[in-house]
């Protein structure tokens, strides 16, 4: 992006306004008219979540990301058009899941 700071691209990203969460799919509306959905399977902690606890979800004052409470999960509208995938370790994804039983 010819040098352009992180923080300019930030204040160009569209904001997300919507959140649909199915089964197997998340999908994001963004304010551009654009929607991105990608596989559940690439957020570990959506896929394990109940249908409840993915529900509940904020977006943030700036639009910019998405975060699920009862889940510690926090996806950005950056990330998501970048295409990338959780980056949790698996470390990390176990012991979360550890305690949840």
């Amino acid at each position: 992006m010819n040098g352009m700071p992180s923080a300019a691209i930030v204040e160009v990203l569209p904001r997300a306004i919507n959140v649909i969460i199915t089964e197997d799919t998340l999908t994001v509306d963004l304010e551009d008219g654009r929607t991105i959905s990608v596989p559940i399977g690439w957020y570990p902690r959506l896929a394990y979540g109940t249908p409840t606890e993915r529900a509940n979800f904020q977006i943030s004052s700036a639009g910019h990301g998405i975060h699920w409470p009862d889940l510690d999960e926090d996806i950005g509208v950056e990330g998501l058009l970048l295409g990338k995938k959780s980056m949790e370790s698996r470390t990390s994804f176990e012991k979360w899941l550890k305690q949840r039983s």
